[in-house]
């Protein structure tokens, strides 16, 4: 079993890469797992192009340069076979709701106990999607915002492509995180420009906003 933990904070990390070695029993395969960490985007990009063999990718939203709502997007973009579970400080309704929506397989407060965590992750490794309790079933119990992807019919890439503009990202640096060429990435810009509406990149970043 091959997990990747994406974590800026060196001591949080390494926390974390002890803590999941308790997870040696999932599957009953009897081994230790291989837990492998990445400080941004970028490193667990280079480690997974190494090799994509990972069972579980545990991902932070807050890293430095692309963002971890972005980075879920490119990932489930490029590896889907690798189920990604959120880590995160920020656990409001809207931020759970937002990682789900993007693909994400599990999402577990920093505040819950390891426990907590790991029970989790051995749902997900087996094939469930876990989520905090006070969370659970409330679809149908209010009304989640759509999303602007949502709101303006955006495909899957298309939001991906979105969410990376917001980050900054030149078309050439969308296509390298996508594993596409600078061509598609154009078509995808141009798209969205279409779909919001809009001529240029400023304009849609104030749409994507909500600034519109």
């Amino acid at each position: 079993m091959r997990i990747l933990v994406i974590e800026d904070h060196a001591l949080v990390r390494e926390g974390l890469l002890l803590a999941l070695k308790a997870l040696e029993d999932v599957g009953g395969e009897g081994g230790s797992p291989e837990i492998l960490g990445a400080r941004d985007a970028d490193e667990a990009t280079r480690l997974i192009e190494q090799n994509d063999d990972f069972d579980l990718a545990l991902l932070d939203l807050m890293l430095p340069g692309t963002g971890g709502l972005a980075f879920l997007g490119v990932l489930r973009k490029r590896y889907p076979h690798i189920p990604v579970v959120i880590l995160s400080a920020l656990d409001d309704a809207d931020t759970v709701a937002k990682a789900m929506k993007g693909g994400a397989a599990g999402f577990v407060s920093k505040a819950s106990p390891t426990e907590v965590l790991l029970g989790a992750l051995r749902e997900v490794l087996n094939g469930e999607i876990w989520l905090p309790p006070e969370y659970r079933g409330m679809t149908g119990k209010r009304k989640r915002a759509r999303t602007v992807a949502e709101r303006y019919g955006l495909t899957k890439s298309q939001a991906c492509v979105l969410d990376l503009l917001a980050e900054g990202k030149t078309n050439r640096e969308i296509a390298e995180l996508l594993g596409v060429t600078e061509g598609t990435v154009k078509i995808h810009v141009s798209a969205i420009f279409k779909a919001l509406g809009v001529s240029n990149r400023s304009q849609a970043l104030l749409v994507a906003q909500g600034k519109n």
